[in-house]
């Protein structure tokens, strides 16, 4: 296994739509009431969503198949929230990040970038962790790009 390249990056606050699913493929739904969100807003790029962030709310239980996942699609001042969607203001913050290649990697990689965390002169933060898809109109599940976003502080 090759080392893992961590950058460390200050993400700015933001104003983000943000669309919920649960259930057994909760990222499916969320990202179908975002799609159908930014279309009825004018926000698709080539008739796909731009760059989004996710993460699990609520994350998974032991024993049961079900948990949620939220999506989050940076707009302007003038976009309102729509039918499944809420109006989020994200304080930003300051962030370890990694970069790799298909969906089933995410829960090795995400342990990777814990144990680096571990290993650092980092602290943990209190903002939300977060998952960047980089490649969204992809369609193949082995070749979506991402970004995670571990919370850190400084001592």
């Amino acid at each position: 296994m090759k080392e893992l390249q961590v950058k460390i990056e200050q993400l700015e606050p933001m104003r983000v739509a943000a669309a919920l699913g649960f259930g057994k493929n909760p990222e499916d739904l969320a990202f179908e009431k975002m799609v159908k969100f930014a279309e009825a807003k004018g926000l698709l790029v080539d008739g796909q969503l731009p760059i989004t962030y996710g993460f699990n709310n609520p994350d998974p239980s032991p024993g049961s198949p079900n948990y949620g996942y939220e999506v989050w699609l940076p707009v302007s001042e003038n976009i309102g929230a729509g039918e499944d969607v809420t109006i989020v203001d994200f304080p930003g913050g300051l962030y370890a990040v990694t970069r790799f290649q298909g969906v089933d990697n995410i829960g090795d990689v995400w342990k990777q970038l814990v144990n680096w965390r571990e290993k650092s002169e980092y602290q943990w933060g209190n903002h939300q962790w977060l998952e960047k898809l980089l490649t969204p109109s992809e369609t193949d599940y082995g070749k979506f790009v991402f970004e995670l976003f571990l919370p850190i502080s400084e001592n």
